[in-house]
Parts: structure tokens; C-alpha cells; sequence
């Protein structure tokens, strides 16, 4: 997520090395043939990739997660242990970008079917200003951006670095976006029957509904932003772009990059500035990190608090079970801070 936040290169190699070698070579690119009757070992990355395994996967998927609940994904350190289950595995999900020690782990586990969600939809560029004034997607989320896994195109590989729109960088958040979300959902599926199919039904079906899940909250999103007093929303983590571009909202970033980050005095003037002016009224802090810098910026710019989930992770403190529920939870805020009707 920033310099601190990496794991070096080198550490992840090694231990890589020590994980892999703890175990037995054992064939993964044969394990997913369904034809064993066992239940198909996924690995996901961390929650919103748990969270498309668990529910297109259904009865017929054994999900592990290497990010616990908890845990702030772009801290994850893996264990040799953690590394050999990747090898383990007959499917790998995961969000390149995100994790520099999982892309790394992954990258050398030799699995067949892996599985990049980045590679599934279309990355783009957010600063710590992103407006969606400019931008109606409409439906695009029925797009032709549903490549399946392995064959999936690398055009949005280069850059997906977990910057949050730095020069260069593209936005990985693509799960806050329902509609994104869904595109992903379906080539996930379509994987997932290519590699188990003699369960492809059942997948087709789980994906089915669930992009149906997906439609309602985006419906929901749309219906409940439609008519606020302010489009501006402050967050201390920039992780909110395609949220905003998708329903014309304005994602004003304290820090961008680290939702820990004290910001500067000129940025915290500059927030009170846009605050007055846009008429905002709440600075958002994230679950999984500490609220000390949006307390901070509110009672600097005399603005409220508020908990706006990025969802990469569901703890006991998450507004919901599940991510539709916490995506819920999320309307309800913004709508009480926007305050849209």
C-alpha cells in the first residue's frame, strides 16, 4: 500500500522457497478434474475474492482465505506454511496489486488454475480526487470484459501497483463498484466450471444469482444517491473511485495513499476548504485502521465522523455479516452524509 506496508521481494522469495520445499512436489495441474469426488480446494486472497469463491463455489468448494479476519490485507505476511497451501490448491483467486507477498507466493506456485480478478474487468487511474460527473457508465458491467482465468488478456496487469492512482498506478478497489463486481462474479464463475466441470451447473446457477445480488445493490445504490444536497464525500483512504465514478459522487482523499498517514496542514486546509464549499459534512474512517486522522481533520475543519467500509476484511466491528450487508451499511452512511433523500 505504501513503502512501509511492502514486503521485500527477496523475504517473499525465500520464504516461497522454504514453503515449497516443506513439501511434497505433488501435481496440482491435474487436481481439479472433479473427477476425485472431493471438494475443490480454493485459495483466496483476502475477503472480497473469499467472498466470490464461497458463494459461486457453494457445496462444492473447500475456501481458504490467507488473509484472517482482521487482519489489514496489505500488511499480510504469508508463512511457509500459508505458501505450501497455495501449492495445495486446484484454484487460486486472487487480486493482483493488492498483496505483493500473495502475488509473488502465486507466481511460483506452478497452480493451473489462477485466477487474477484484475485481468477480469478494466483497471483505471484514481487520484485522490475522483469525480464521477463526467463519467456514466450506464450498464457497461454487461460488457465483453469476462475472460476466464488462465486465458485471461495481461493488459491491466502492468501498473496495478496498490498506489491508488499515483502516476502510473491503477486503482485495484474494483469490488467496491457493484457492477464491477458482477463482471468479475461471471468469469469467476466461467472458471470455476472450467475447472470442475462436472459441478458446472451448479456454478453457473450460483454466479446467476449472485450477479442478480449484485444488480439489486447496485439498483439500490443508484435509487439511494439519485438526489443528494452534496456529492463530496472525505475519506482517509482513497479506496472509493470506482464507487464514486459509478454513481457521480466525488471521493475527496486525505492522504491517499495510507489511511494512517497524518496529512499535511496546507491538505487539511485544503479539505476545509472543499468541505465549505461543496457543503460536506463527514470525514470517513475505515474499519481496519485507526480513526486517529479522520478525529483529527474533523475537529480541525468542524466536520462530523463516519465509518465508510472498504470491505477487505469482515471483523466483529463490520456493519454486517457478509459483503452485501456491509455494501448496505455503506449506502446508508453515505446517504446520511450526502444527505440524500
Amino acid at each position: 500500500m505504501n513503502v512501509r506496508r511492502l514486503i521485500p521481494t527477496t523475504a517473499v522469495a525465500g520464504a516461497v522457497v522454504l514453503g515449497l520445499t516443506a513439501l511434497s512436489a505433488c501435481s496440482t495441474s491435474d487436481a481439479a478434474d472433479g473427477g476425485n469426488g472431493d471438494k475443490l480446494k480454493v485459495t483466496a486472497s483476502f475477503y472480497p475474492m473469499q467472498f466470490l469463491a464461497e458463494k459461486i463455489g457453494g457445496e462444492h468448494v473447500a475456501v481458504t482465505s490467507l488473509t484472517k479476519p482482521g487482519v489489514e490485507p496489505h500488511d499480510l505476511e504469508l508463512t511457509p506454511r500459508q505458501i505450501g497451501s497455495i501449492s495445495e490448491s486446484d484454484y487460486v483467486l486472487y487480486l493482483k496489486g493488492i498483496q505483493p507477498a500473495v502475488d509473488d507466493a502465486i507466481k511460483q506456485s506452478g497452480v493451473k488454475n489462477t485466477v487474477d480478478a484484475a485481468t477480469l474487468t478494466t483497471l483505471e487511474n484514481h487520484g485522490s480526487e475522483v469525480s464521477g460527473h463526467d463519467h456514466d457508465h450506464g450498464d457497461e458491467g454487461e460488457g465483453e470484459h469476462g475472460h476466464e482465468g488462465e486465458e485471461a488478456h495481461e493488459e491491466h496487469s502492468e501498473g496495478d501497483g496498490h498506489n491508488h492512482g499515483e502516476e502510473g498506478g491503477a486503482d485495484p478497489h474494483i469490488w467496491l463498484d457493484p457492477v464491477k463486481y458482477a463482471e468479475v462474479a461471471k468469469a469467476v464463475g466461467k472458471s470455476l466450471e472450467k475447472a470442475d466441470p462436472d459441478h458446472a451447473a451448479d456454478y453457473k446457477k450460483n454466479t446467476d444469482a449472485l450477479v442478480a445480488e449484485l444488480g439489486e445493490l447496485n439498483t439500490a445504490y443508484e435509487t439511494g444517491l439519485k438526489n443528494p444536497a452534496t456529492r463530496t464525500f472525505i475519506t482517509t483512504h482513497s479506496a472509493f473511485g470506482y464507487l464514486a465514478e459509478r454513481y457521480g459522487l466525488t471521493q475527496q482523499g486525505i492522504a491517499g495513499i495510507d489511511p494512517e498517514a497524518e496529512p499535511s496542514p496546507a491538505r487539511i486546509q485544503e479539505i476545509h476548504t472543499i468541505a465549505e464549499k461543496e457543503k460536506a459534512t463527514t470525514v470517513f474512517f475505515e474499519t481496519l485502521a485507526s480513526d486517529k486522522t479522520a478525529k483529527t481533520l474533523a475537529k480541525d475543519t468542524g466536520l462530523k465522523t463516519g465509518v465508510l467500509d472498504p470491505l477487505e476484511g469482515i471483523t466483529e466491528k463490520s456493519q454486517g455479516a457478509d459483503y452485501i450487508e456491509v455494501m448496505e451499511s455503506n449506502l446508508a452512511a453515505l446517504q446520511k452524509a450526502l444527505g440524500a433523500k
